[in-house]
């Protein structure tokens, strides 16, 4: 999106401001061949992160999904796998820099087929690298449970509500 007041949730903020809203989205798990997790540098809270975000009037979650993961990464994304549904208000509550204020309900998804070159395109994103699990960053403190179920998912090939 060029303009993010343009889009559907900057429309919104125009009506509620700052207020609590309850928004579904999504985070996209991508692995390069050595297992490692793609994570973006957020120029929001200057934290690492998995790509994502909300959809556009009219987009099904794996639309808005690619068209995020393209916009913050560069990445064009040719296949899903759902990995699960974070929505523990805990961690799913979040208030940005700003003051606006979300409880998510995320949609995890894996990609399992991914192409492109790395680009931070929207100005969404400072860096994008490649992570070992073991060894991540400083992470948006709602992206630690996400990668822990994860890693649990990996395991058992289930779709886990958390």
């Amino acid at each position: 999106m060029a303009n993010w007041s343009d889009s559907y949730l900057g429309k919104l903020r125009q009506v509620v401001g700052d207020r609590l809203l309850l928004l579904f989205g999504s985070r996209v798990i991508i692995e390069d061949s050595l297992g490692r997790v793609l994570l973006q540098k957020r120029s929001d809270f200057q934290l690492w992160g998995l790509p994502g975000g909300c959809p556009e009037v009219g987009e099904s979650a794996e639309e808005s999904s690619a068209r995020e993961v393209f916009e913050e990464t560069g990445l064009t994304i040719k296949g899903f796998e759902a990995v699960g549904l974070s929505s523990n208000p805990a961690h799913e509550t979040v208030t940005y820099p700003n003051g606006d204020r979300v409880q998510n309900f995320i949609l995890i998804l894996r990609a399992v087929e991914w192409e492109g070159n790395l680009a931070c395109l929207d100005g969404e994103s400072l860096a994008l690298e490649f992570f070992n699990l073991a060894d991540l960053p400083a992470l948006m403190p709602n992206d630690h449970p996400v990668l822990e179920k994860f890693q649990e998912y990996k395991k058992s090939g289930k779709f886990l509500l958390f």
